[in-house]
């Protein structure tokens, strides 16, 4: 990447599902500014999420109360220690699903103790507003949102399903009351998908369901400090930039039961002038995406010492990453 377009990069933040026992931990052992942002999230939530984070176990870190301030602490302190060591200055930032609060981190909207909290209960509400067993979602591969969406209506009947993730590259993820799903499976299998997959996962995120997830979130925002983003956040429910921080609580709100609309935040974030964007964070899911989405765009990881040294020396190199 040339001294010139290396201007025009993004952050991305990823979201649940990223986790994994351990991570963050060589940033921790190596950088003082990875070491303070555990240490405030362990102070902000009154709890040792730092020791979830490094030494599990897997079950107590998947979590969704858990898993939800896990992701964001790891984020944010590979966040600082780009801010701190890097270069790298970018033009705008945007999240998947969780990493939304990253972003607004990285954007300075949002104070990363009150961030920390926030997605705490944002995890604890969406595990408890459906009942265990109740819910469900699934991966479908090889058709377009728009024969997703239609199919899922077809079947719905009383219940709800619907898109989840429109993650790009031909695969959106559903979800909904479990009996609507296993039937959308079936009709979208039968109408051409080449797999719908069963996702494991502790609720059915980004539909209808979690409504009382997203009210109880509300009351919780407007309890909040929130400034205007220092750059665009390209937001998961309107695949746009936003800088207003008036809009923030409502976004987040309503994010809650839509859509994450991942392939055209990429796609925007391309018009944009992006031309490099750096994952920011735990795992290589959204590289993967991306590739998918934007192939031309330069993608580099940022989640341990060895990727923030390539990036300190100034090296966007595209690195080979597992596909997601």
């Amino acid at each position: 990447m040339s001294a010139r377009s290396a201007q025009a990069v993004a952050f991305l933040f990823p979201g649940q599902g990223s986790q994994r026992v351990g991570m963050g931990h060589a940033l921790f052992e190596r950088y003082p500014e990875a070491r303070a942002v555990f240490a405030e999230a362990d102070a902000s939530l009154g709890f040792s999420l730092s020791k979830i984070c490094f030494e599990g176990p897997e079950e107590t870190l998947t979590l969704t109360a858990n898993a939800q301030p896990a992701i964001l602490t790891t984020s944010v302190a590979a966040l600082r220690v780009l801010q701190a060591h890097t270069p790298l200055h970018p033009i705008a930032v945007a999240g998947h699903s969780l990493g939304e609060y990253s972003a607004l981190v990285a954007a300075e909207a949002l104070h990363f103790a009150d961030a920390v909290r926030l997605v705490h209960l944002r995890g604890k509400f969406m595990q408890e507003a459906v009942p265990a067993g109740l819910g469900a979602m699934a991966a479908i591969i090889g058709l377009a949102a728009p024969e997703v969406d239609a199919i899922c209506r077809e079947v719905a009947g009383d219940e709800v399903v619907s898109p989840a993730n429109l993650n790009g590259g031909g695969q959106v993820v559903i979800a909904g009351h479990k009996d609507a799903v296993a039937r959308a499976c079936v009709a979208l299998k039968a109408r051409g998908a080449k797999r719908a997959v069963p996702l494991a996962v502790s609720a059915p995120f980004h539909c209808a369901l979690m409504q009382p997830a997203a009210d109880r979130l509300a009351r919780e925002l407007e309890r909040v400090e929130i400034s205007a983003p220092a750059l665009p956040v390209v937001t998961n429910v309107e695949a746009a930039p936003n800088q207003d921080a008036r809009r923030v609580p409502e976004l987040l709100t309503r994010q809650v039961t839509a859509p994450v609309r991942w392939e055209e935040s990429i796609q925007r974030l391309v018009a944009m002038g992006v031309v490099g964007a750096v994952e920011v964070g735990n795992g290589h899911v959204l590289t993967g995406l991306v590739r998918r989405i934007a192939p031309a765009l330069v993608m580099h990881a940022a989640n341990d010492p060895t990727t923030i040294a390539e990036l300190v020396a100034g090296d966007l190199t595209p690195r080979e990453q597992p596909h997601a």
